[in-house]
């Protein structure tokens, strides 16, 4: 993706950009930076448009891409979720989308930016590369979230901990909107040469110091019983703040993995961060982990965390509300 950044920065922007996948933030990142450098200001009311694929047909996108810039250089056409243009699916119009593809309008640039992934084995997705930016976008995995979270915040020149970047990831997960979105608020509010630790995300982020998610797989990872008690009592009192699902989604990949490393024959930190595909700094907690929980144990936990998934969507849950299967869990996790 920063390759074509770069490309678009440079003014070398191409005729055609087929962005795809299940990844939006990075489709709405390159679509963003061609509509703010693509046309001039002064020109954009009568040479850009967005358009949305439920509201067009093929022919009707291809009006707009074929007519000529008023009293410009080029016209810029972005269609947001272009996997909605009408009958796209059949092989007549992906003809016609072929055809355009391979011979564009030099003063049109059309950038289409689909909800999902598409083939890029067919004839007319190949087609939009040989004159264009052909791009599938996937959801990054859990070991280059930090990688991702320093990156960006470099470019906003701002440093971040690793255990800040810890708390992020462990606190949103993949949902590169939200998390770009949380470390843009932070960045608002840290003073310029100043970096991000573990205590500006908990101020601005809205995550307890002590009462978190992380902080209660830290303490189960130890086996500290006091911690992970005062920490699901906070949990189970402050409900809205704490959603059981989450939580539950947290704790189950983890000790999942702990599986993992206990059925691996080399534990070292750097053999169990390329099985678990996690960062090296986060894999010192799976050692720990393995050796504090036996692997019958494991399997004991992993049954735990499913039955208190089931109550936690009503299923035998009898008088049972959030915080009393969060309490159940955890003593049986850790007895």
């Amino acid at each position: 993706m920063s390759e074509i950044l770069k490309s678009i920065k440079k003014d070398s922007i191409k005729p055609l950009y087929f962005l795809h996948g299940d990844e939006p933030f990075h489709i709405e990142q390159i679509a963003d930076k061609i509509q703010s450098l693509a046309i001039p200001v002064h020109e954009k009311g009568f040479n850009e448009f967005v358009l949305f694929g439920k509201e067009l047909t093929v022919g009707a996108l291809l009006n707009y891409a074929r007519r000529f810039p008023m009293m410009a250089e080029r016209q810029l056409i972005i269609v947001k979720d272009a996997n909605q243009i009408q009958g796209i699916d059949q092989k007549e119009n992906q003809k016609i989308l072929e055809d355009y593809a391979l011979n564009p309008l030099a003063s049109t640039i059309l950038v289409l930016c689909f909800g999902n992934a598409q083939d890029e084995r067919k004839t007319w997705v190949k087609a939009f590369a040989k004159k264009g930016v052909l791009q599938n976008f996937k959801k990054l995995y859990d070991n280059q979230l930090p990688e991702f979270v320093a990156s960006y915040c470099h470019s906003n020149g701002v440093k971040i901990s690793m255990k800040a970047i810890q708390l992020l990831v462990e606190h949103i997960g993949n949902d590169l909107k939200r998390l770009t979105g949380e470390i843009d608020k932070v960045v608002l509010n840290v003073k310029l040469g100043d970096g991000i630790d573990a205590d500006v995300i908990q101020k601005y982020v809205g995550i307890s110091k002590e009462y978190n998610v992380f902080e209660l797989q830290k303490a189960l990872i130890q086996r500290d019983i006091l911690k992970a008690n005062q920490i699901v009592i906070y949990f189970g009192n402050n409900p809205k703040d704490n959603p059981i699902q989450p939580i539950l989604i947290i704790l189950y990949n983890f000790f999942s993995k702990v599986l993992l490393v206990h059925a691996s024959n080399d534990k070292s930190e750097s053999a169990v961060a390329a099985l678990l595909k996690v960062n090296a700094f986060f894999a010192k907690d799976y050692l720990i982990a393995s050796r504090n929980y036996s692997f019958s144990k494991l399997a004991f936990i992993i049954h735990a965390l499913k039955i208190a998934d089931l109550k936690s969507k009503g299923v035998e849950t009898g008088e049972e509300n959030e915080g009393d299967i969060l309490r159940k869990l955890v003593f049986e996790i850790l007895h």
